[in-house]
């Protein structure tokens, strides 16, 4: 599929599970940002970490017994007493090894002038026409080296080795264009020769494709698998590591001098001849490198990753050994898309902090299990680039989600029409999903307390004041009535004018009688601080030459309905039921009898949660206007103050 269909297909799929197209969108911003990093190489240090350490996870192969290496050591130059080896005994080992008859012999030493003496017998046994020589293509940091004179151009072949930008040694050049000229890699020189017994030759096809046999060498592209614009210049493959440890039997140059090897360790066999000596510095980083703690032992020589090269042209040609493959740019992108989408979709359908990380650790399991599980079978795909794409866009969703948190937390409390305590606002937010989904909030039946509240005589004095100052002086004494409620933890569900309704109870349902006769003291200790408050509030207002204000409460416990009220077009959040026409009876009550600054009613259904905490002074029963005699056989307390 291509790539703009499939983010189509994505986006009708996951927008018809109800996530929104902003979220959507942000997510796939962050997605581009990811893919747009990943192309200017910002990741690809990271691909190769992993590349590397997946390589040191999988069962390593034991040696290839098609190759030996005879190595120069530091107890051969001990014994040879000098460096670098002279021509004679260079001879020497090529006439002792030529006697056992190998099928090809690699001198991976340079040898463009002659060294000490043996200079004929050296060149006698470079033109031996199963010998291969060496030469170093310039690069930045070196010059070329010649080749051996002795030796034909189709038997040089080259040693340079490409480093990867964090100088570990993952590739091998089978080719390199030099002045015209295309040069050949000294590891297939030595492969192409020994597969000559088998009447086995290169091949190139439609696609200009290198293959060997059944074997097709896929040149390693610029962005394939982890990498991101690297130099493919040649015909660059991945270096299939066949172990860390030993590619090849091996024997030491004094060995060969002295006769003491197996001559079947040498007999058909692709013989490399070359330096391990630790005083070299023919030595370079590989994937197994940065597993070892003796940094010096860490590396590999630069003749062991020619056998390593050797050992997988070989392998892949007579043992039908996988070749490294990737996927193409947009398969690849399609898999960092598709991965980024199940982050964002495990963050959007979990709630919880805990079980989304739980199951965003188990989607990056799954990720880096299919991956490692890939890479067994040679495929090396992308896998840092998805891992951060679940992490980005759970991210972003989260965040999202917090957002979108937060102005729906605002819807509520703008449908709620009134503030809230801090604890009234938490609560009512734990319910939100009903209110979300379908824009009101349901009705429900509890217990609450209902407060109502009045001024004596507001219309009189409210003719002596202009409306503007009457708008200033009525709110700066409502602002103080809701401040007292919410820190006596109620809710102001409505300003009538002069009046407050306040509700203690509200809307979190409550299941105890110890929560109901909190919420009737709280609403008793609210109102008692509300005529404290009135009387300082006097106090300023005689200095003002303002009338003094008298106050009247009426408090009833019982049962209500709450939910929104109204249309799409205005939402509140009302409160209805008996109780509430009981508690605006209380405080309407004989209005003329009013003793005191602040005259406070309550029934006996409050007076039975009070828990004897006030001291109160009964009415008597009365019959409340509009009210069944039946109904109302109530007792009233006025001047209640704490015991």
């Amino acid at each position: 599929m291509h790539p703009i269909r499939f983010v189509k297909w994505i986006y009708k799929k996951v927008h018809s599970y109800g996530i929104p197209t902003s979220a959507i969108l942000a997510s796939g911003a962050a997605i581009l940002s990811l893919l747009f990093f990943r192309y200017l190489g910002a990741l690809q240090r990271l691909e190769l970490v992993i590349f590397d350490g997946m390589v040191r996870l999988r069962p390593e192969r034991i040696s290839d017994s098609r190759l030996l290496i005879v190595e120069l050591t530091e107890e051969d130059i001990q014994y040879l007493g000098q460096w670098p080896i002279s021509d004679r005994n260079l001879a020497d080992v090529l006439a002792s090894l030529q006697e056992h008859e190998p099928s090809v012999i690699g001198v991976d030493i340079y040898r463009n002038v002659p060294k000490d003496s043996g200079y004929t017998e050296l060149v006698e046994q470079l033109q031996k026409p199963n010998v291969f020589g060496i030469t170093f293509i310039a690069n930045q940091s070196m010059s070329t080296i010649l080749p051996p004179p002795s030796i034909p151009k189709e038997r040089i072949g080259f040693n340079n080795i490409p480093l990867d930008p964090d100088g570990v040694v993952r590739r091998y050049s089978f080719f390199i264009n030099n002045d015209e000229e295309t040069m050949v890699a000294f590891a297939l020189h030595l492969a192409l020769a020994y597969l000559q017994e088998y009447e086995i030759f290169p091949q190139i096809t439609e696609n200009n494709e290198y293959q060997l046999g059944d074997a097709l060498f896929k040149k390693l592209q610029p962005n394939s698998g982890g990498y991101q614009q690297i130099d493919a210049q040649g015909y660059p493959i991945l270096i299939n590591y066949r172990n860390s440890q030993s590619i090849a039997p091996k024997i030491t140059i004094k060995d060969v001098l002295l006769g003491n090897f197996d001559p079947e360790l040498v007999k058909n066999k692709v013989v490399l001849i070359g330096n391990t000596a630790s005083s070299s510095n023919d030595f370079f980083l590989t994937p197994y490198s940065f597993a070892q703690l003796n940094f010096l032992n860490s590396k590999m020589s630069g003749l062991e990753i020619h056998a390593q090269a050797t050992s997988q042209i070989l392998s892949a040609v007579l043992d039908g050994q996988k070749l490294f493959w990737y996927w193409d740019e947009s398969t690849e992108i399609l898999w960092i898309f598709s991965w980024s989408i199940v982050g964002g979709s495990i963050a959007w359908y979990t709630r919880r902090p805990l079980t989304l990380l739980l199951i965003n650790v188990l989607a990056l399991g799954v990720l880096i299990v299919i991956s490692y599980g890939i890479f067994i079978k040679m495929g090396w795909i992308p896998v840092a680039a998805p891992t951060l794409g679940i992490v980005m866009t759970s991210g972003v969703v989260i965040v999202y989600k917090i957002q979108e948190s937060w102005q729906q937390q605002n819807m509520v409390m703008k449908l709620l029409g009134q503030q809230t305590s801090p604890e009234i606002a938490q609560a009512l937010w734990q319910e939100r999903s009903y209110l979300i989904n379908s824009g009101i909030l349901p009705p429900k039946t509890v217990t609450a307390t209902i407060l109502f509240t009045d001024l004596k005589n507001f219309s009189s004095i409210s003719e002596k004041k202009t409306s503007e100052a009457l708008m200033n002086w009525l709110n700066e004494y409502l602002s103080a009535m809701t401040d007292i409620v919410i820190n006596h933890h109620g809710i102001v569900n409505k300003f009538t004018g002069d009046g407050v309704i306040a509700v203690f109870g509200i809307p979190v349902p409550r299941t105890s009688v110890k929560e109901i006769a909190i919420d009737a003291q709280n609403a008793v200790n609210c109102a008692l601080a509300m005529g404290k408050h009135l009387s300082q509030l006097n106090q300023k207002w005689q200095q003002q030459n303002s009338p003094e204000l008298k106050m009247r409460v009426g408090i009833y416990t019982g049962t209500v309905t709450v939910g929104s009220l109204g249309g799409k077009n205005r939402l509140e959040y009302g409160v209805i039921g008996d109780g509430v026409n009981i508690a605006s009876r209380l405080e309407s009550f004989d209005k003329d009898r009013h003793p005191g600054i602040c005259r406070v009613l309550i029934a006996q259904e409050t007076l039975e949660y009070l828990d004897k905490r006030f001291s109160v002074e009964p009415w008597g029963n009365l019959n409340l206007k509009g009210k069944n005699t039946s109904k109302c056989i109530l007792s009233y307390w006025e001047k209640l103050f704490l015991n």
